[in-house]
């Protein structure tokens, strides 16, 4: 066996190992391989438990935001989403984003289901930062991630029918093959286009999704008269302010998990950055929604800690504090102005997901090439990111776009006019989700 001294470990396997190897001059490397690879592994998995939550995040946050008529249905989409995600992306999803291309392209299917690599188990595997499964269901949490953004945006008029139809094909198929063109090594990761946790192949490429959705299904009704914007109240404020919380407590998960291992250095110095750009994400809604509110709007506040997560989740590991700081803030303060963008254009987002996610996203990707240095501390290239958001976001939003015009034509994506006025939790549920009983 291999044997090393222990004055030539790095620091901190030295100080982990030295109780137990006090009376020894050197120690067996396969051991300390196999530790960190089980440390490794276990704080994947905690990664992909802390992005498994988000999706209650999520579900919060549309809840809260969403009218009390329609809060079961919402809670039903929110929990066939990761559902539908986790088995699409075990079926097709998974091989299609890592399906080993040959040389970078724009395609490559590694066949259907799963298939345990003779490697998959061992530290061999993934240069030693996790197994075979942990691989498949942390990115699999990513892809259903991806659909509830969708969720969010079409909400309260939407089919329940046509909603599971779109997020079976986006999720199962369009998701995985722009990821593919980065993470699983295809066209863009070749042409250096950079994306550490996925402002663009996450939060983006749902964000487009979204806008094609509520392009196709129209504004809820009574929601722009007579050129005024109509404001239809959200059942629950606690609820969406639990939503965010859990949101950003599961994004240390969706960023730090993305270094794809437990190294201290990196995984602390990414939740750094993922923190300060949530908080100046927050600053950013607050400073703009009341510049042209001329009030404290709590609403803008969350959406700009959520903008702020979203825009520093592409380059967290790249881009330094200070500047985090910086992406952030003007994150939050895109998410403002682009809600006035949409009412203005009468594009109906009920819970602002093509602001948190699209725009800012977008913003994030971009920010990289501004912002972002290197580990050998060049300056991150602009032109790939520019690119690597025109042809992700065309992909994405021309396949949003296609598979909600096929469902209209075919079967329609609208309830009924009464159904909408009426609350969709009695008409499609049979149940309403909040209850208050009297006694006599």
């Amino acid at each position: 066996m291999e044997k090393f001294f222990l004055s030539e470990l790095p620091l901190v396997v030295r100080e982990s190992t030295l109780e137990t190897t006090a009376s020894a001059d050197s120690i067996d490397l396969s051991l300390v391989a196999e530790g960190l690879f089980t440390a490794n592994n276990i704080w994947m998995m905690m990664a992909t438990a802390l992005v498994f939550i988000m999706h209650l995040g999520f579900a919060g946050v549309e809840a809260g935001f969403s009218q009390s008529k329609n809060t079961v249905n919402i809670l039903f989409k929110n929990t066939l989403t990761p559902v539908i995600g986790i088995l699409t992306y075990y079926i097709v999803g998974f091989n299609l984003m890592y399906p080993g291309f040959e040389t970078p392209g724009w395609f490559a299917f590694g066949g259907f289901m799963l298939d345990l690599p003779t490697n998959g188990n061992s530290a061999e595997y993934a240069s030693g930062g996790y197994t075979y499964w942990t691989d498949f269901l942390f990115q699999a949490m990513f892809a259903a991630t991806a659909a509830t953004i969708v969720s969010g945006a079409v909400a309260e008029r939407i089919k329940i029918s046509s909603y599971i139809t779109f997020t079976l094909l986006f999720v199962g198929i369009v998701y995985p093959i722009v990821g593919s063109w980065k993470w699983g090594g295809g066209a863009l990761d070749a042409a250096g286009f950079y994306d550490f946790a996925g402002s663009t192949l996450v939060h983006a490429v749902g964000g487009w999704g979204a806008l094609a959705g509520i392009m196709l299904l129209g504004p809820r009704i009574g929601k722009y008269v007579d050129g005024k914007v109509i404001d239809k109240p959200g059942s629950s404020v606690p609820l969406a302010t639990i939503g965010v919380f859990l949101l950003w407590l599961g994004w240390f998960g969706f960023n730090g998990g993305s270094v794809l291992s437990a190294d201290p250095g990196k995984v602390s110095f990414v939740l750094v950055t993922t923190s300060l750009g949530a908080c100046t994400g927050a600053i950013g809604g607050l400073v703009a929604g009341y510049f042209v509110f001329k009030r404290l709007d709590f609403g803008m506040v969350l959406n700009g800690l959520l903008a702020g997560l979203v825009g520093i989740t592409a380059g967290a590991d790249v881009i330094s504090p200070g500047w985090a700081l910086v992406v952030g803030f003007v994150a939050g303060i895109l998410v403002v102005l682009s809600a006035i963008t949409l009412d203005r254009l009468k594009l109906d987002d009920c819970v602002g997901a093509v602001s948190v996610h699209l725009v800012c996203g977008v913003w994030g990707t971009l920010a990289v090439g501004i912002f972002g240095v290197s580990a050998d501390g060049k300056a991150m290239p602009f032109l790939p990111q520019l690119y690597g958001v025109a042809v992700c976001g065309a992909t994405a939003f021309a396949s949003a776009f296609i598979i909600f015009f096929v469902l209209k034509k075919l079967f329609g994506i609208r309830v009924s006019e009464q159904h909408e006025i009426e609350g969709l939790d009695s008409h499609e549920h049979g149940i309403r989700g909040y209850t208050i009983v009297y006694d006599e």
